[in-house]
């Protein structure tokens, strides 16, 4: 029977090393690939930045305050306003404008400092950090510092309200950026490395969350980056493999397609079909659709705390090309021993849109991992 026990606990640990090697193997690709279209380096530096008046919206009419932003748990303090302490400043972290990360913190004064868990916030797409304020000052009110970032061509960082399908369109035709995802994940591997630096962060609490093109900047962002020890992406996560297989792409082509217009045509096809939609995006974020989809990168951020919230009608990340992600996420984490810290909830009914209830299940589980 000892000896029987021994050989099992042998294959176990066996087996963890073979997928620590594996995620180690598939995060190094990734890396790569992150690297390989960068701007000329620069060291990190910090510059200050002043409060955005009137933030860049890329839709009209602007989107309204969703109630889902003012349900988030919040703590009373009489004197709130006068205890928030905002920081608006910039990070340099490449040559370019782009390589300015326009970055706004919260977070209560206290006359005893020490380091407190931060969370990083990224925004949908169209909107900017300004969007996330509600989100923000509630994560603070409760002793958390709350960091929001304009992703790639949003907010501070766009110069027309076209600016991010101008971009896309521009890599397609260049293959010199990568806008969609993969250069926001550069910008936040820089942003880990300025929290780990502050004197009133706790380096080994720091959580991300986003919504929809925030989700998916949030899960490569824990793909490619280990300091974020906890992850919750919110309408974000999708096999884009699937997608494609499936004949369930038009959503999230739609959501982007002026990119996909260009391609059609000078693919010279009728119309946008399955080959369109591979190549663009092979072209504009490489291995999206093969090596780094879900079902490959979603399982290695175990044995971090991780939550996927969707919507169990969501057409953008269709629930069941999430089947496959889901499953392997289980066994990874049941492999390392902490099966707790992996969920998913599909809510029922829900399209591609953040609920009330989702902002709460995100609350929730920053409390319990973060806290």
């Amino acid at each position: 029977m000892i000896e029987v026990l021994s050989s099992v606990c042998q294959s176990k640990k066996t087996m963890e090393v073979l997928e620590a090697i594996e995620a180690d193997r598939l995060r190094c690709q990734f890396l790569h690939v992150l690297h390989c279209r960068r701007s000329a380096q620069v060291p990190l530096t910090v510059e200050p930045g002043r409060p955005v008046l009137e933030p860049m919206y890329q839709e009209t009419p602007r989107p309204p305050d969703g109630e889902e932003m003012q349900s988030c748990p919040k703590e009373n303090h009489c004197d709130f306003k006068e205890l928030l302490k905002e920081e608006n400043l910039c990070l340099i972290t490449e040559e370019g404008e782009q390589g300015r990360v326009p970055v706004l913190v919260l977070s209560m004064k206290e006359s005893n400092p020490q380091k407190r868990p931060a969370i990083v916030f990224l925004h949908r797409t169209n909107t900017c950090k300004e969007w996330l304020r509600p989100l923000l000052e509630a994560y603070a009110s409760r002793g958390y510092i709350a960091v929001a970032i304009d992703s790639r061509y949003h907010g501070e960082r766009a110069s027309s309200p076209t600016a991010y399908q101008d971009a896309l369109v521009s890599a397609w035709k260049t293959g010199d950026t990568m806008p969609f995802i993969y250069d926001t994940v550069w910008d936040l591997i820089k942003v880990a490395d300025y929290l780990t630096e502050r004197d009133d962060i706790d380096p080994s609490r720091i959580g991300i969350t986003g919504e929809s093109l925030g989700g998916m900047h949030a899960w490569f962002a824990a793909v490619a980056d280990t300091r974020y020890s906890v992850v919750v992406p919110i309408i974000g996560v999708q096999g884009f493999r699937w997608a494609i297989a499936n004949g369930k792409w038009q959503a999230r082509v739609n959501s982007i397609k002026t990119i996909f217009i260009e391609a059609q045509k000078e693919l010279n096809k009728s119309e946008i079909d399955e080959e369109v939609v591979e190549k663009v995006w092979d072209k504009i974020a490489p291995g999206l659709a093969s090596q780094f989809d879900a079902p490959y990168t979603i399982p290695i951020i175990a044995p971090r705390p991780l939550l996927i919230l969707t919507g169990e009608k969501d057409a953008r990340c269709p629930l069941q090309g999430l089947r496959v992600p889901q499953l392997r996420a289980v066994q990874a984490y049941e492999n390392a021993g902490c099966p707790d810290k992996f969920k998913m909830i599909a809510e029922r009914g829900i399209w591609h849109r953040m609920t009330p209830s989702m902002v709460k299940e995100t609350s929730d589980w920053f409390d319990r991992y973060l806290r």
